[in-house]
């Protein structure tokens, strides 16, 4: 189906969905935009590459830009917000799960023109979202992977923890275990500072296929502690048989780090 197309058919069923003029997608140079408020949407394509062969890519990783809406395009909904007290309450989680759907969406129709290749789109996917759906995890995006011809392990679900969440962990896994059950890949992210004993637990009752670790304060891998818990963090990953990603890192790093470490794939910058 060609993207204009599908752009249309994603505009007709958020307004069927919100009853409302609610057409938050763009098509502008092949390129495609969500509006959400006051603000612009888009994607940018990281890719994801083997360590031991960097001319190998085995996905891309979608990040999300964010920009001021210049022109603003006022939504009827918006409108409705306005004068209608009610609507001013809107559910905070509520919105959390609707932007999120909103950007996947977005990412998705950007891949599509390269989608053909047998590579994997990372989306990330806020906890707060897995915590505020309560049932069917995934069932709504599946619907959009479809629509545009694509199928759900061609997609893993990436999710950046931190010790916030160890509380929510139980719902976190069962959200996981929906996702898992409808064919999709399972990324877990984290920061050195949330490698302990809760974190390790995580990753083994979820079994992701991917866990990624982000390069923030690099050059602090190399003491001794934090050394540690990242070689526990890798072999961990390899006894799941789980791919350990490092990412965000600079070109410049790249190679010394992550093969000094041991990571299978890098997610550079």
């Amino acid at each position: 189906m060609p993207l204009q197309q599908l752009v249309e058919y994603f505009n007709d069923r958020l307004e069927y969905e919100h009853n409302a003029g609610f057409r938050p997608f763009i098509l502008n140079n092949d390129k495609v935009d969500g509006l959400f408020g006051p603000i612009l949407v888009s994607t940018r394509l990281n890719p994801i590459r083997t360590n031991d062969n960097h001319q190998t890519i085995v996905g891309h990783a979608a990040q999300l830009k964010v920009s001021a809406n210049h022109a603003p395009i006022l939504q009827t909904t918006e409108l409705d917000n306005l004068l209608d007290p009610q609507k001013q309450t809107h559910n905070s989680s509520e919105s959390i799960i609707n932007f999120d759907r909103l950007t996947r969406t977005v990412h998705m129709l950007n891949y599509l023109p390269q989608s053909h290749r047998d590579e994997l789109l990372f989306l990330d996917v806020d906890p707060r979202h897995i915590l505020g759906v309560k049932t069917d995890h995934g069932a709504y995006f599946e619907e959009v992977i479809g629509q545009c011809g694509l199928q759900t392990h061609n997609v893993a679900i990436a999710m950046t923890v931190n010790g916030l969440y160890s509380r929510f962990y139980h719902s976190l896994l069962k959200g996981l275990a929906n996702y898992q059950r409808r064919g999709y890949r399972i990324a877990l992210k984290f920061d050195y500072h949330s490698l302990d004993k809760s974190t390790f637990d995580l990753i083994v009752k979820s079994s992701p296929d991917f866990v990624g670790l982000f390069a923030t304060d690099s050059d602090k891998f190399y003491e001794l502690k934090i050394k540690e818990k990242l070689q526990q963090l890798i072999s961990l990953s390899a006894s799941i048989d789980a791919k350990a990603i490092l990412l965000n890192i600079s070109e410049n790093k790249q190679n010394q780090l992550a093969q000094a470490i041991g990571f299978d794939l890098i997610q550079t910058n």
